[in-house]
């Protein structure tokens, strides 16, 4: 499994804009909660996908409750995956079918699916796996 350069990391972090975070939760105390903040603080738009919570309003954005239903007019950069690692097929398979300006597939801590990761390199995405933007952010100095 190939890992990601620090500088390359840096360019993908840089040039993000709109991240769809699947696995969002209301929960503050839950780490997709803090992490959704967090990146929202720093200037990104944050689109929340959990269908449990999908029609409500969370960060200031409609929670969606799948990639497939974020609007066509909205350029989703990165999809920032919260799932268990034999959940990411699904939501890599939905995201490149539905974010036409997707870039990057980036899966959290302790989240590593190599089928996956293939499928997204193979359409010449980037692809981030077991790390975090909000502890990577500042340790690159972003």
């Amino acid at each position: 499994m190939p890992d990601i350069t620090d500088n390359r990391m840096r360019e993908i972090l840089t040039r993000t804009r709109v991240i769809a975070l699947v696995g969002y939760s209301a929960n503050p105390d839950r780490p997709s909660n803090r992490v959704a903040a967090f990146l929202k603080g720093r200037g990104y738009r944050v689109l929340p996908v959990n269908p449990g919570l999908a029609g409500q309003v969370a960060l200031g954005e409609t929670v969606y409750p799948d990639l497939g239903s974020i609007p066509k007019d909205i350029p989703v950069d990165m999809v920032d995956i919260f799932r268990r690692s034999e959940d990411v097929p699904p939501v890599v398979e939905d995201a490149l079918k539905s974010l036409p300006d997707l870039k990057t597939v980036w899966m959290q801590i302790g989240i590593r699916n190599a089928g996956a990761a293939a499928a997204a390199r193979d359409r010449g995405l980037d692809v981030v796996e077991d790390r975090c933007p909000a502890i990577e952010i500042p340790r690159l100095g972003l």
